[in-house]
């Protein structure tokens, strides 16, 4: 308490150095991983993001087309050319090891009556990464949003529209929902600083064997022992830059307790307790008042 009147020194948190929101990271790594689904035009469209890339189900949206023939559909949008060309691009801008030979045959065979493509076979044969081929209870044809939105362009413009609407909204919620994630967890890291700092400034301390034994000449040194630990004469000595009285440097909580103190006091005197005994009973009370005080305003700190 000594430190925080005699001009406020720092308080040093070299241990909370080491702090990391692994609760944040895991949190956010297993909210990201789930499947997620949007509703577009009445269709349930499966969303799943892989590191910072979203992947969309290009089976739900065949789904929209013809629930029955999904597979057909694809694969029908697959054989075009401008598609090959369209995944091919977005695979030479975004995938190393795209095989761009293979991709060139692929190409250059597309557009014949006898020419078809599926999901797989494009994967396996150029190394793609653009397009997912998953199997499970959420398996199906995914493609990174780039190309999903392509494919639903070529199904529908208008339900093209209404995908990228969804799937902005889909965005718009996560980014709340990691907002609020990093306040909580920035929240809870400023109250274990808090904390750390109410152990080292601000409860008052234990008064010693010393000073209970001495007589005070004011009660308002009593109460300035039991809750800061020094007199006012020792205060000004030493902080003689400072103006005022150490209680101008008090803290709200420090006043709140202090005026309670003062009451209390004054009990205590009408009662005829000895001086000693009544600095020991303020002191304790002191240290009790400060914490309570304190950790209301952490709770409210954490709401």
């Amino acid at each position: 308490m000594q430190d925080n009147i005699n001009g406020c020194k720092g308080v040093e948190f070299d241990h909370f150095k080491s702090i990391e929101f692994d609760g944040f990271r895991n949190n956010k790594k297993t909210d990201m991983a789930k499947n997620k689904k949007i509703n577009v035009e009445g269709t349930e469209i499966l969303v799943y993001t892989d590191k910072e890339d979203e992947f969309i189900s290009l089976t739900d949206i065949a789904r929209y087309r013809d629930p029955e023939r999904s597979d057909y559909i694809l694969q029908n949008w697959m054989r075009n050319r401008s598609t090959i060309e369209f995944m091919g691009l977005w695979e030479i801008f975004n995938n190393p090891v795209f095989n761009s030979i293979e991709f060139d045959g692929i190409k250059n065979l597309s557009g014949s009556n006898s020419f078809s493509l599926t999901p797989k076979r494009w994967i396996k044969t150029t190394n793609a990464k653009g397009i997912v081929s998953k199997t499970g209870r959420y398996g199906g044809t995914f493609a990174h949003r780039d190309i999903a939105f392509e494919f639903a362009s070529w199904l529908s413009a208008e339900f093209k529209f209404y995908l990228i609407k969804e799937f902005q909204r889909l965005k718009e919620e996560e980014q709340k929902q990691l907002g609020w994630s990093a306040k909580r967890e920035l929240a809870k890291l400023n109250y274990h600083i808090h904390t750390d700092a109410i152990k080292q400034n601000l409860i008052p301390e234990a008064l010693t064997p010393v000073q209970t034994s001495l007589v005070y000449a004011s009660e308002a040194d009593v109460l300035n022992v039991a809750l800061f630990g020094i007199t006012a004469m020792h205060w000004r000595k030493t902080n003689p830059d400072l103006k005022g009285n150490m209680r101008d440097y008090a803290t709200m909580h420090e006043l709140i307790c202090l005026a309670n103190m003062e009451n209390l006091n004054s009990v205590f005197i009408n009662e005829k307790m000895p001086q000693k005994e009544r600095l020991i009973k303020l002191n304790q009370i002191a240290i009790q008042q400060m914490k309570i005080l304190l950790e209301v305003e952490n709770k409210k700190l954490l709401k």
